[in-house]
């Protein structure tokens, strides 16, 4: 990596808070154009749009997130006073549609707590633990990252809420409801004693947390118990629900985005596309001609 592409990765996290992760994906973006065109800071325009053809079998979320990854540099490398010119406009600019989000309905949603509370009735940590982590999951609308990462010192005393750190370092009050309460109140009082962990769902290592993969593994394992297709079940998924649920529930999308953390409210306005029904419903009968008889 350059010098300039150290430094703007540098500035990503100092000033940006950019998480780890995030910036990992940055280096390796910029990595992959650096070694196919040379020095971003110095590299003009027809070296740029010859990225294009280099990414032609990449799908074009791929191609969006590192071209989005060279205009930041090129901006700042402009602002660094390394260039004068802003060559971003040569790249691929593809248009993708963004996904709807896979929802659990209802039913799965009950066939699957009715497992995770049959398998925890006998006090087994194990399974205490998974209701406690699908309680969160489902019950608070946590990222996979922020729920394993979750510090003791997170889970509330006199108030229903937990301090959630979630994308960029960024801190927010999420609510937590009864079940969740009670279920990490049933964790914590068997929660086995890690030397040197501060984390409310710690590892077998010492000092380590429950890791992404291993929640992955824990939750598709539930689901075949529960006989639901482990495949269409992930910790995303059951965010999506608690986000849907909530929505179809009359959840204003405003409070909603600052339940999921989203930085943008477009993040958060997929949810809309997800029960086409309920907004019909919604216009027809919050609309102010709502009520007015049709004419002849």
């Amino acid at each position: 990596m350059s010098a300039a592409t150290e430094a703007f990765l540098a500035m990503l996290a100092a000033e940006r808070g950019a998480a780890a992760n995030t910036l990992a994906a940055y280096r390796r973006d910029l990595h992959g154009a650096q070694e196919a065109i040379g020095d971003l800071a110095a590299a003009d325009r027809d070296a740029v749009a010859s990225l294009a053809q280099e990414w032609a079998s990449l799908a074009p979320a791929s191609v969006a997130r590192k071209a989005s990854a060279l205009r930041q540099f090129f901006g700042f490398a402009i602002d660094e006073g390394w260039r004068s010119d802003d060559p971003s406009g040569a790249l691929p600019a593809p248009r993708i549609r963004r996904p709807l989000p896979r929802v659990m309905g209802h039913d799965q949603i009950a066939a699957l707590f009715e497992r995770a509370e049959a398998e925890a009735a006998g006090d087994d940590p194990k399974a205490v633990r998974l209701l406690a982590l699908i309680e969160l999951l489902y019950g608070s609308g946590l990222r996979a990252s922020e729920l394993v990462s979750l510090p003791l010192h997170a889970v509330p005393r006199d108030a229903p809420f937990l301090t959630v750190t979630g994308k960029g370092g960024v801190s927010r009050l999420v609510p937590v409801g009864g079940r969740a309460l009670d279920a990490v109140s049933r964790w914590t009082a068997l929660r086995p004693q890690v030397p040197a962990s501060r984390f409310l769902f710690p590892s077998g290592k010492q000092g380590l947390h429950l890791t992404r993969v291993r929640l992955f593994q824990l939750l598709k394992g539930l689901a075949g118990r529960a006989g639901l297709d482990p495949g269409g079940i992930s910790p995303h998924v059951l965010r999506h629900a608690f986000a849907t649920h909530l929505l179809e529930g009359g959840a204003d999308l405003r409070i909603l985005q600052t339940l999921l953390g989203h930085a943008d409210i477009a993040t958060t306005q997929i949810y809309t596309h997800v029960e086409p029904a309920r907004l019909v419903a919604l216009v027809n009968s919050r609309h102010p001609l709502a009520s007015r008889a049709t004419s002849d």
